[in-house]
């Protein structure tokens, strides 16, 4: 044979342990990788594959793919905890402004008394 020989690798079906089936649908399910992610990652030759592992082996429902998970950096996070922080103490301060205008509309007093008084008086035995 001359110059134009082509190597050919014939494609093989390789079996996959039930372990690694559900490492790879596990780190999916984890939004770390996606389908086409998971095939080059691991040298799955089948588009299907994968789709086939997920659905038999997923604790998630298969209508409902997870998205891939951006990891926040601990800045991005504090921010977003401050946002969240702030925007409780606005509920909590808009509560106890209804609980006052209530308190004066009604002339009594809403409020629970967390440190009750003890009464003098001891109480009857029975």
């Amino acid at each position: 044979m001359g110059n134009n020989d082509f190597t050919r690798f014939k494609r093989t079906q390789k079996s996959y342990s039930l372990a690694f089936k559900l490492q790879v649908v596990g780190e999916i399910e984890r939004g770390e990788l996606n389908f086409d992610q998971a095939d080059r990652k691991y040298g799955i030759q089948g588009h299907c594959t994968i789709a086939n592992w997920f659905k038999k082996h997923s604790n998630l429902d298969w209508k409902e793919l997870p998205t891939m998970s951006t990891q926040k950096t601990p800045e991005q996070r504090i921010k977003e905890l401050e946002a969240l922080l702030a925007r409780e103490k606005e509920k909590v301060h808009v509560l106890n402004t209804a609980i006052d205008i209530a308190n004066d509309m009604l002339k009594t007093d809403i409020r629970k008394k967390y440190m009750p008084e003890q009464s003098s008086k001891p109480k009857p035995r029975s």
